[in-house]
């Protein structure tokens, strides 16, 4: 069997070590943004909520633009209807811009609505896996789907009974935890290449 030239084996080698050190850079920066956001879940709720305030005013305005660019082609009524929603995200993303950037009682408002949104999707997903998990008993591993759906179920729950200052909380906790776990895998990946 023909070997490759020195070459091609040098620049393998040379995109694998920038492979392996992005890889290692980012899962380094995963551990520390997830550290932080463990330690400061507040301050980690409230810039989750601005990003999807902003998302929120960036959606309206470009659908606002896309639909008025297509209403030929979309006709009066889905137009008219596309711009109501287009409008309810502007007028979202606005008013929860607002309330972060007002006194402390208000800031808080868009955070805990955002963690109650969490709550009634991680309720209404646990359901969905738990159904689907049920109806695929013959299936190898359907326990897994179970578990992951009682899981879910649960943490929806308690986010759903958790007092307004914890709810405070409850984002950051999430985006920490998935940093971390995202680290891991990140570091784990890095970790198994070897050096040429």
């Amino acid at each position: 069997m023909p070997s490759a030239p020195p070459r091609e084996l040098s620049t393998a080698g040379q995109r694998a070590a920038d492979l392996r050190s992005l890889t290692l850079f980012e899962g380094v920066l995963s551990l520390v943004l997830g550290i932080l956001a463990l330690l400061f879940p507040a301050i980690a709720s409230t810039w989750v909520t601005a990003m999807v305030a902003v998302a929120f005013l960036v959606g309206g305005i470009v659908g606002w633009v896309n639909n008025l660019l297509r209403s030929a082609l979309l006709g009066r009524w889905l137009t008219f209807w596309r711009l109501v929603v287009s409008s309810l995200f502007l007028v979202a993303g606005g008013t929860m811009i607002r309330q972060l950037g007002s006194a402390p009682p208000a800031a808080g408002a868009p955070v805990a609505t955002l963690a109650l949104a969490i709550g009634v999707v991680f309720v209404l997903e646990g359901l969905v896996c738990l159904g689907v998990s049920l109806s695929h008993r013959r299936i190898r591993g359907w326990a897994w789907g179970l578990i992951n759906g009682l899981v879910t179920l649960a943490l929806g729950l308690l986010i759903l009974s958790m007092g307004a200052a914890a709810l405070l909380n409850v984002i950051g906790l999430l985006v920490g935890v998935s940093f971390l776990f995202s680290a891991v895998d990140l570091l784990s990946f890095s970790a198994s290449f070897h050096d040429p």
